[in-house]
């Protein structure tokens, strides 16, 4: 199981390009080779899966009953929003350019560990997401972690 934590600042070249840390691709699971499925966030952001952790959602959306309108919107708008890229041997992969636009990406990025995934954000946007108040991180964290 891949396990992915912390923040780093990376940059994107010109072509799209964007090199992974080296500690994010250190826990790449061998499993998944050189190929990662991008896909776009539900916030302005992208994620990145390694393929076997995106092949656990993918099954359980791929189930969905084609015949129930609500699923078929829900595989539509997450299938349109994924791609398949592969890590070049320098540890590079190339972002489709309707997925940079979506997540409003330019020359600097902010990578972040989320456990299973990874999620790729422009540094303001990123910030306007994170919790300021620190009360409110610890309320959060009481709600969701004393259950």
């Amino acid at each position: 199981m891949a396990f992915f934590t912390s923040e780093y600042e990376c940059k994107i070249d010109a072509k799209g390009r964007l090199v992974l840390p080296a500690k994010i691709k250190a826990n790449l699971p061998e499993s998944s080779g050189n190929e990662l499925v991008v896909r776009r966030g539900f916030e302005p952001c992208l994620i990145l899966y390694p393929m076997v952790e995106f092949k656990k959602i993918y099954s359980k959306i791929a189930g969905l009953n084609e015949f129930n309108e609500e699923y078929r919107k829900l595989q539509r708008n997450f299938f349109r929003g994924s791609s398949v890229v592969e890590l070049d041997n320098t540890g590079r992969f190339l972002i489709p350019k309707l997925m940079l636009s979506y997540a409003g990406l330019g020359k600097d990025a902010v990578v972040v560990g989320m456990g299973n995934k990874v999620e790729i954000w422009d540094p303001v946007k990123y910030e306007e997401h994170l919790i300021s108040d620190p009360d409110e991180f610890s309320k959060l964290a009481q709600k969701y972690l004393d259950e």
